[in-house]
């Protein structure tokens, strides 16, 4: 699998002549959503003009979404990147950074070490694994900078932005992690005027848990890194990194001299304290969670409680966990302001059909076997214009549900596949690659040739798991 000097040149001007910025995209995906609608969906008997307005008024309904897949949902994506962030801040995290950085020598030993690490903190939390990613590849081209050694910055970008290729497997994916609560299922097909006998839900163990995720999930771990690697030791795009300044970290509240009340900011009784106690807390909900056996307890809400418990644990003060705070909410600016566009596309396709256009044109060809392979191969086209897993779940999901259940095949692995379809286009959509090109200062045209490579290997990966095991 190996990749010459000329074909990364190649595929780089490819996508520096094809890409703007990620707002600009979310902008230009709007247009064509508008375009598809009106000459793809729209019925035979309504007027052009009528039917133009209805899309456009639902794409500003869309924007401001008040629904839980809506600004709730983006509130709660933010948290999760703001405390996976506040989380890499820590001095525990920093010193784990650090060690790793032993191993940094060369950009191939580079993109093996940031890609093993960002992998395995995605499948816990996509959010700390991100920044993670980012935080490690920053570090990486700094060291190099500082070195006078020269790097392929985007490949060891790219091997940071790997872990969203297995988040959605992992225990903050959306569908998985909202298919395990209780009486969530027949509530979201009610809300979609669906009637069927639908299970109440569908337990950890037959999603996140399972023998195919479990492999899958290793396969990722295991072949990633290693095609990285590869194109490393193939490639001759290495230039020296340089910076205007090292990333910030936060100052050590021993450096700090407070006084009068301000002393409860800096007082580690009160912040560790504090975050020992979310921590138990969280423990004694998971201890008494009144399931079916499952880990459905382990939901979005959950993770950021934990999360933020953890971050206070281990920043020790309060000041401490607001001075990364101030770091790591500059990370969310884009998302903010692309969130609502993305909610405004997700209104026109619903509101349009052309969802159910996109998913019934490709599953009508599956049975009970093929069902989940062509559901992933749909959901990866969703992505691209629907970025969000939560938001793509909370309109795909119905669909995905009902099919498995008229062509009686395994909804598990149905869930699983619409799963794995979000995060592997992932690696051609931008959208969550703001935080790590703000972090690294990379651009988009440095980082996608690399991440579409990773895309293609993520096709196999997924597609043969999908169609071998049962």
């Amino acid at each position: 699998m190996s990749v010459t000097e000329n074909h990364q040149g190649r595929l780089i001007r490819i996508f520096k002549n094809l890409l703007p910025s990620p707002f600009t995209i979310a902008i230009l995906l709007t247009i064509v959503t508008l375009l598809l609608a009106q000459f793809v969906a729209k019925p035979k008997s309504e007027p052009h003009f009528d039917f133009f307005i209805k899309m456009v008024t639902s794409w500003e309904n869309g924007l401001w979404d008040s629904s839980a897949g809506g600004l709730y949902f983006a509130f709660q994506m933010m948290m999760i990147l703001v405390l996976g962030h506040i989380l890499a801040l820590t001095p525990a995290v920093d010193r784990l950074i650090q060690a790793l950085l032993n191993y940094c020598n060369t950009t191939a030993s580079s993109v093996i070490t940031v890609s093993l690490g960002a992998i395995t903190l995605g499948l816990i939390n996509w959010g700390l694994g991100l920044i993670f990613g980012a935080i490690m590849a920053r570090k990486v081209a700094e060291k190099f900078a500082k070195e006078h050694k020269p790097l392929n910055y985007g490949l060891v970008g790219a091997a940071g932005y790997a872990t969203m290729m297995v988040w959605h497997g992992g225990l903050s994916g959306s569908a998985t992690t909202k298919s395990m609560e209780e009486g969530y299922i027949p509530e979201m097909m009610k809300n979609a005027h669906i009637s069927r006998n639908f299970p109440n839900n569908v337990p950890f163990e037959l999603t996140i848990g399972s023998s195919l995720n479990i492999i899958i999930a290793l396969s990722c771990l295991i072949l990633i890194p290693a095609l990285l690697y590869l194109i490393a030791k193939k490639s001759k795009n290495e230039q020296i990194p340089k910076f205007d300044a090292e990333f910030a970290h936060v100052l050590k509240s021993e450096d700090e001299k407070p006084e009068g009340a301000e002393r409860l900011d800096y007082s580690r009784i009160l912040g560790m304290g504090l975050g020992a106690s979310f921590l138990l807390l969280g423990i004694y909900k998971a201890v008494n969670y009144e399931g079916d056996g499952s880990l459905g307890f382990i939901q979005l809400n959950f993770i950021n409680f934990m999360f933020l418990g953890l971050s206070l644990l281990l920043h020790r003060s309060i000041s401490n966990f607001l001075k990364s705070l101030d770091i790591a909410i500059n990370d969310v600016s884009g998302i903010l302001i692309q969130f609502p566009f993305y909610f405004g596309i997700l209104a026109i396709m619903q509101s349009s059909g052309l969802i159910v256009l996109f998913s019934d044109s490709i599953t009508s060809i599956a049975n009970s076997k093929t069902l989940p392979f062509f559901t992933f191969i749909s959901a990866g086209l969703v992505n691209m214009f629907i970025p969000s897993g939560g938001g793509q779940w909370s309109v795909q999901g119905p669909i995905v549900i009902e099919t498995a259940s008229r062509l009686d095949a395994s909804l598990p692995k149905t869930i699983l596949a619409m799963a794995y379809g979000d995060q592997w286009t992932n690696m051609l959509q931008p959208f969550w690659a703001l935080p790590l090109l703000g972090i690294t200062k990379l651009k988009p045209q440095q980082l996608l040739p690399y991440s579409f490579l990773v895309m293609l290997l993520g096709f196999l990966i997924f597609g043969i798991g999908l169609l071998v095991f049962s």
